[in-house]
């Protein structure tokens, strides 16, 4: 499958979900995954608004690193697929504040609560985060069997570009 089939895939999961699977972990390495509703710039930016005693929050003070994942949990069993993503993540402040409090939460279509920049400062009970994508990939969109291009027979992820 060529390139851009695989990321027009991608770029279609990722405009037709609300929530992404956020998944973080603790200064010693303990996992830890939630559910949050996104706004996304560029495919390549992700923003989420929660409160900085939340777990995860608080593992990003101590570890940035973070993975997302965005998928579709309404398909048919076999038929579902993902946009696995690394990323680094951060507390937006500043000029960075002022900016992602304009994209967030996106479209008033997509139900999100806006939030102006002051709503989420000290001492407010939220925050701004964003996180940069450094890596996308899908499940590699076999139909069945061996992946010929690859040379699995399980499933597998392949890096996409967008």
């Amino acid at each position: 499958m060529a390139e851009q089939d695989l990321g027009a895939i991608a770029r279609a999961i990722i405009d037709g979900n609300l929530y992404m699977t956020l998944a973080t972990a603790d200064g010693d390495g303990r996992p830890w995954a939630s559910p949050v509703f996104y706004a996304a710039a560029e495919h390549t930016q992700f923003y989420w608004v929660s409160a900085p005693e939340a777990t995860h929050s608080q593992n990003l003070a101590q570890r940035p690193e973070v993975s997302i994942v965005i998928f579709d949990s309404r398909v048919p069993a076999g038929t579902g697929q993902a946009v696995y993503m690394s990323a680094t993540a951060e507390h937006l402040t500043g000029d960075d504040l002022e900016w992602g409090s304009t994209l967030y939460p996106g479209a008033a279509e997509r139900g999100g609560r806006v939030f102006t920049p002051e709503q989420l400062r000290a001492p407010a009970l939220y925050r701004l985060y964003r996180a940069t994508v450094s890596q996308h990939s899908i499940l590699c969109p076999r139909i069945s069997g061996p992946c010929h291009e690859h040379g699995h027979a399980f499933d597998h992820r392949t890096p996409v570009s967008l």
